[in-house]
C-alpha cells in the first residue's frame, strides 16, 4: 500500500485515546477481549482483530484486520484527543540493519521532508517496538514480542 508517495508494508494501526472509546473497526469485540484491552492499554500494545466492513471503505484498501493501539504517550494521545477519531499510522521501516525503525524526529524530517506535510518533534522513541497480539483466532497469540509483556487472560 502507499500512501502520500510512502510505501507501507505493515499492518495498518488505529490510534486511539482510550481502550474505552468506540471501536466500530473491530468485530467480534467481546467482554473478555475489552477486560483485557483496559488492562493493557494505555500501554505497548497493538491488537489485531478482524476488521469490520467499514474499514476498506475508508482506507480504500481490502484490509481483512486493524491494528488497535494506545501508546502511552502524550503526544498521539492528545492528538486523537483534539481530533475526536482516531488517527490511522504505520511505522516507518529503516534500510540500516541495525536500528530497525527510524525513530529519531530529526532523521525522519531529513528523508521525509519533501513526502510529508508535518513532522511533530516529540524527541527520539526507543528502539523496542510494541508487542502484536493476534486475537483473529480463538486464543490470542503474540506474533511480535515486544516491549509489552501479554499475560492473556488472566
Amino acid at each position: 500500500m502507499e500512501v502520500g508517495g510512502l510505501s507501507f508494508f505493515l499492518q495498518l494501526v488505529i490510534v486511539k485515546s482510550s481502550a474505552s472509546a468506540p471501536v466500530n473497526a473491530a468485530k467480534d469485540f467481546i467482554h473478555m477481549v475489552f477486560k483485557i484491552l483496559k488492562k493493557e492499554l494505555p500501554g505497548p500494545f497493538t491488537f489485531i482483530f478482524e476488521s469490520s466492513s467499514r474499514v476498506p471503505k475508508i482506507l480504500g484498501v481490502n484490509k481483512k484486520t486493524v491494528g488497535i493501539r494506545v501508546p502511552n504517550h502524550r503526544i498521539p494521545l492528545a492528538i486523537v484527543s483534539m481530533l475526536g477519531n482516531p488517527i490511522i499510522t504505520s511505522s516507518i521501516k529503516d534500510d540500516d540493519h541495525i536500528k530497525e525503525y527510524t525513530t529519531d524526529p530529526e532523521e525522519i524530517f531529513e528523508d521525509f521532508k519533501n513526502q510529508v506535510d508535518m513532522v511533530i518533534d516529540g524527541g527520539s522513541g526507543g528502539n523496542i517496538p510494541s508487542t502484536i497480539v493476534d486475537f483473529t483466532s480463538e486464543v490470542p497469540e503474540v506474533t511480535r514480542q515486544g516491549l509489552g509483556i501479554f499475560e492473556g487472560y488472566q
